[in-house]
C-alpha cells in the first residue's frame, strides 16, 4: 500500500479544499533553523501539548462536532536548504486509556459478519452519506436495524438507543490484517467518555475502502466487539504517546538527502536564490526579487568594467546578460578582468564579448549569457562610401538589442563610443547605467529616462530638493561640444586606459547597486534623484526599500572621497535633446553618417553653435584713456 497521510503543498493553503476520497488531519509544523535547535527541542512537551489539545476538544465536545480533531499531527523538520538535506520526524499524538483495552469478539471480516446483499446495502448508505458531507468523513456511527443500514455523524449518537445494533465506525489505514490501524484509539477515548455509561460492549468497524484490479474491494474491512475503561471520571489529560519510529525502527527522526537525485544546473539555481530570499526573508519583505532576475541587461564592453558588471549581476540573479564588444583577449587583460584566464590570450586570444559570455557560464550555467562581436560607430570617425553597407548592419545590430533589453551598461573605453548607444536608449526610454574610470577617479551615472507626459517647466532647485526622473541628463548634458576622435594622435600610452586595479571593482559594484535600486523604486527610470543623502531621505517612503537613489556617484581615490552631484538634461545636448531624437526618428542612418562623418553637425544641430558665436559676440573689447585693455563679460 502507499503512503497513507500525506502533507503536500497545498496542505499550507488558508482556504484549501480536501481531495475527493481523503481525510483531512489538522497538525503543527515545527520548523527550526538549525540543526542543534532540531536536537534541543523538547519532544515531550510538544507530545503533551498536542495530546492536551486533543483531550480538551473531547471533553468539551468540539471532537464531536469536528471529529477531524482526534487526529492531530505534529511535523518537526529542519531543512538545511544549501545542502538539500531534510530531517523530519512526524509525531500522531494518542491518549492512553488507564487499563487495557479487552476484545470480546473478533476482529472478523466484514463478509464474514454480514451477507454479500448486507455489506451492498451497507457501501450504498456509506457511500449516500460521505456523499452528503462537506469533506470525508474519517469517523461515523452505522446503525443496523431491521436488515438495513443508516450511516450518522458522531454528534448524532443520541438519537438512538440501546435497542439498535450500533457500531462506532472508523475509516482504517492499517494494512495489517487482523489489527485496526492508529486513528481508532483517540476515538475509543471519545467514546469511552461520553457513552461508556450506556454501552456494555462497543462495537467497532473498521472501514477499509480499497481498489484492487480496477474495482473496489472492502473486503478487508473488520468488525470487532470491545470493552473500554470508563474516562468520563478523569480530571486531567491522560498519558500520551505518538512520536513515530524510523525506517531503522528506532526512535529517531528520518533524514533525507535529495542532492543527489537533482540537477547540478537546478541545484546552482536554487542556492543563488536563497541567498537573495534571506535578504529578503530576515530585512527587507518588500524586496522585489522577481523584477531583478527578469531584467534583461544589455553590456556594451566586456573589459575591466564589462566582467565586474557581469559578475555582480549574476550575484544579484539577474538571468539575461548580453555583453557587446569588439577586441580580443590580450596577455594583460586576465589578472584585471575577472572573467577570463590565460588561456584565452593564446594564438591570438578569443573574442572578449564571446569569451566572457562564456566563462559566465561556467560560473552559474543558468544564466542566458550571449557575446556579440560587433563595432559601435563613432562621431569623429568617418565612414567613407566602401564601409556604408557594414556600418548600416552594425548600427541595426545595436539597434536590435537596445530594443530587446531592459537595462543598458555603457561600460566602453571613449567618450564618443556612448553616443550612440545613448542617443537609442534615450529614444526607446531604456534605463542606462554610465560607468567611466580615470586614474585614481570613477563615475558611476544612470540617464534620465524622458516621460510619456507633455515637458513641464523645471521646478526651482534647491539642497534639498530631487530632480525627476525624466528631468535628469545624460552623460554628455555637461558638455558644450559634440564628441569627436579621442584617439586620434594619440601614442599607445595615451591610448590605454591606465588607472587604480581596485577602482574598477568599485566603479561596477556601484553600477549594479545603482540598477538594483532603480528597479525597487515605483517609478523606475523615472525615479528622482537625491544628491544631499540626509538621514531622512533613507526612508522606504521616498520610495525606494534600499534607500536613496542619486543621480551621479563620483569618487575621488586620493581623498577617498565620494559625492553625489545631480544634474538636469541640457536642452541642446548632442545625444538626448528633443532636437537630436526627433532628427534620428525622421532621418535614420542618413542623420547617424552625418554626425559621423561632419565634426560640427551636431553642435550647428542642436544650437551649441550659436551659443558659441554668442558668447564670442558678448565679449567687448574696451580701450581707457591710457589705451590699457580691459575685457569686459556682458551677462
Amino acid at each position: 500500500m502507499p503512503c497513507r497521510m500525506n502533507v503536500e503543498f497545498t496542505a499550507f493553503e488558508k482556504d484549501a479544499k480536501t481531495p475527493h476520497k481523503c481525510l483531512p488531519m489538522p497538525g503543527m509544523l515545527h520548523n527550526t533553523n538549525t540543526i542543534d535547535k532540531f536536537k534541543e527541542c523538547d519532544k515531550k512537551d510538544m507530545l503533551n501539548q498536542a495530546g492536551k489539545g486533543i483531550w480538551d476538544a473531547i471533553v468539551s465536545g468540539e471532537a464531536l462536532e469536528s471529529p477531524e480533531l482526534l487526529s492531530r499531527f505534529l511535523l518537526l523538520t529542519f531543512a538545511d536548504l544549501k545542502k538539500y538535506h531534510y530531517y523530519y520526524w512526524f509525531c500522531f499524538p494518542c491518549l492512553c486509556t488507564p487499563t487495557d483495552v479487552t476484545l470480546n469478539s473478533g476482529p472478523i471480516k466484514i463478509k464474514d459478519k454480514f451477507t454479500a446483499d448486507q455489506v451492498g446495502m451497507f457501501l450504498q448508505a456509506y457511500d449516500e452519506f460521505q456523499g452528503q458531507q462537506e469533506t470525508y468523513q474519517g469517523y461515523f456511527i452505522t446503525v443496523y436495524s431491521q436488515g438495513g443500514f443508516v450511516i450518522d455523524n458522531v454528534k448524532n449518537m443520541i438519537l438512538y438507543n440501546n435497542t439498535h445494533e450500533i457500531y462506532f465506525g472508523v475509516c482504517d489505514p492499517s494494512t495489517i490484517e487482523d489489527y485496526p490501524g492508529w486513528p481508532l484509539r483517540n476515538f475509543l477515548v471519545l467514546i469511552s467518555h461520553h457513552w461508556k455509561g450506556d454501552l456494555k460492549n462497543v462495537n467497532i468497524l473498521c472501514m477499509r475502502d480499497r481498489t484492487r484490479d480496477g474495482s473496489r474491494d472492502i473486503s478487508h474491512s473488520l468488525v470487532l466487539s470491545i470493552s473500554i475503561p470508563e474516562m468520563k471520571s478523569l480530571n486531567e489529560c491522560p498519558k500520551c504517546v505518538g512520536w513515530e519510529k524510523n525506517e531503522k525502527q528506532k526512535l529517531a527522526p528520518r533524514f533525507v538527502n535529495l542532492s543527489a537525485t537533482m540537477d547540478p544546473t537546478r541545484l546552482a539555481a536554487s542556492a543563488v536564490d536563497l541567498n537573495l530570499k534571506l535578504m529578503r526573508w530576515r530585512l527587507l519583505p518588500e524586496l522585489n526579487l522577481d523584477r531583478v532576475s527578469g531584467t534583461r541587461c544589455l553590456l556594451l564592453g566586456a573589459g575591466t568594467l564589462g566582467c565586474n558588471v557581469a559578475r555582480c549581476l549574476l550575484g544579484w540573479g539577474v538571468r539575461s546578460i548580453t555583453l557587446v564588444d569588439n577586441g580580443k583577449v590580450s596577455y594583460s587583460n586576465p589578472v584585471r578582468q575577472t572573467l577570463f584566464v590565460f588561456e584565452d590570450c593564446v594564438k591570438g586570444g578569443k573574442p572578449k564579448a564571446e569569451a566572457a559570455a562564456e566563462a559566465l557560464k561556467k560560473i552559474f550555467p543558468g544564466v542566458d549569457a550571449k557575446g556579440i562581436s560587433l563595432s559601435i560607430p563613432m562621431p569623429g570617425h568617418a565612414v567613407p562610401d566602401s564601409a556604408i553597407e557594414i556600418v548600416q548592419k552594425d548600427v541595426k545590430t545595436l539597434q536590435d538589442l537596445v530594443n530587446s533589453h531592459d537595462a543598458i551598461f555603457l561600460l566602453l573605453d571613449t567618450r564618443e563610443s556612448r553616443w550612440l548607444p545613448t542617443l537609442m536608449a534615450a529614444e526607446k526610454k531604456k534605463i542606462v547605467i554610465c560607468s567611466a574610470l580615470g586614474f585614481d577617479t570613477y563615475l558611476v551615472m544612470r540617464h534620465g529616462v524622458k516621460s510619456d507626459v507633455e515637458e513641464r517647466e523645471p521646478a526651482p532647485l534647491s539642497s534639498y530638493t530631487s530632480i525627476p526622473g525624466d528631468q535628469l541628463g545624460c552623460y554628455f548634458c555637461n558638455d558644450v561640444v559634440a564628441p569627436g576622435n579621442s584617439l586620434r594622435d594619440r601614442t599607445l600610452d595615451q591610448q590605454c586606459t591606465v588607472s587604480r586595479p581596485g577602482i574598477s571593482y568599485m566603479a561596477a559594484a556601484l553600477a549594479v547597486e545603482l540598477l538594483v535600486s532603480i528597479l525597487q523604486h515605483p517609478q523606475l527610470g523615472e525615479a528622482p534623484a537625491d544628491s544631499s543623502a540626509n538621514d531622512e531621505h533613507l526612508n522606504k517612503e521616498f520610495g525606494c526599500s534600499l534607500g536613496l537613489i542619486p543621480h551621479q556617484i563620483r569618487c575621488f581615490m586620493s581623498r577617498f572621497q565620494q559625492i553625489l552631484p545631480a544634474c538636469r538634461a541640457f536642452d541642446k545636448c548632442t545625444a538626448c535633446s528633443k532636437t537630436v531624437i526627433q532628427q534620428y526618428r525622421e532621418d535614420g542612418f542618413t542623420f547617424l553618417r552625418r554626425a559621423f562623418n561632419e565634426p560640427s553637425y551636431l553642435e550647428d544641430l542642436t544650437g551649441l553653435t550659436q551659443m558659441h558665436q554668442e558668447t564670442l559676440d558678448a565679449e567687448v573689447w574696451g580701450f581707457s584713456d591710457d589705451e590699457e585693455c580691459n575685457i569686459m563679460e556682458l551677462s
